[in-house]
């Protein structure tokens, strides 16, 4: 198999990539997507650097994530990723989590489209689709992501407002960040005693430093979600089921 078609990194679990039951961060395996993606971009020759000589960059516009066990700090994880071909202008990528007997944690999906940095708006695929391998005899680990649904219940309304470590090198409110955000919202005394089994995120539009956001939180029994407004506009929407913790 071409070693270009799929990349994989493996790293173990330090404390700062778990949360406060020593478990890894919902975020932390955002962020660990993203730095997959990226080094495999760059070796397609499609990375960052790359595409900002054309004045576009990769944006998340879809995300799946599903966990079937979390490892724990000190814990040996293998993260593997691969794209697919484009669907028009989105750009779906995989991902497979395995544990250090290679046991399989989980597996996530996302969407990517190209964004140009002047007028922040989409890009046609172009030259850059020809770079994406022909993964088509893989076979990917779930569906592509939906939308995320709605949870019938009474809806708490909180506010946010972008911070300082919440900011990328776009200028924006990193998608990893929503995450965090989302468990902000569902609160401690929860997530003490649940954890994300799946998560999907819709990203609507981007959130920008001085943009304060509305989150309005509804949970029906393992059902969340939370959606983020500035002034009545969706900007996210994230939301999927919770599970018992293994050591809760």
């Amino acid at each position: 198999m071409n070693q270009m078609k799929t990349y994989q990194e493996t790293f173990t679990l330090r404390t700062c990539d778990c949360d406060f039951q020593g478990t890894w961060r919902s975020s932390a395996i955002l962020t660990a997507m993203q730095e997959a993606a990226g080094a495999h971009s760059e070796m397609l020759g499609c990375g960052r650097d790359a595409l900002l000589e054309k004045r576009i960059v990769w944006v998340s516009s879809r995300c799946e994530v599903r966990m079937d066990h979390y490892p724990r700090v000190g814990d040996k994880v293998t993260v593997e990723t691969f794209p697919m071909p484009n669907r028009r202008w989105f750009f779906p990528r995989y991902y497979i989590f395995r544990g250090g007997e290679g046991e399989r944690l989980g597996c996530a999906v996302t969407l990517w489209v190209l964004l140009n940095v002047d007028d922040r708006k989409m890009v046609p695929p172009g030259d850059v689709a020809a770079l994406i391998p022909d993964n088509t005899d893989l076979t990917p680990p779930l569906g592509l992501p939906g939308t995320v649904e709605a949870v019938e219940g009474e809806e708490t309304i909180l506010r946010r407002m972008p911070r300082y470590f919440d900011l990328d090198v776009h200028q924006h409110v990193n998608n990893t960040r929503y995450a965090d955000w989302a468990c902000d919202a569902l609160g401690v005394d929860l997530m003490r005693e649940y954890c994300l089994e799946t998560m999907r995120v819709n990203y609507d539009a981007e959130v920008r430093p001085d943009q304060e956001i509305q989150l309005r939180v509804s949970r029906r029994g393992l059902a969340y979600r939370v959606a983020g407004y500035h002034e009545e506009k969706m900007h996210f929407e994230l939301g999927g089921t919770l599970r018992k913790r293994e050591n809760a």
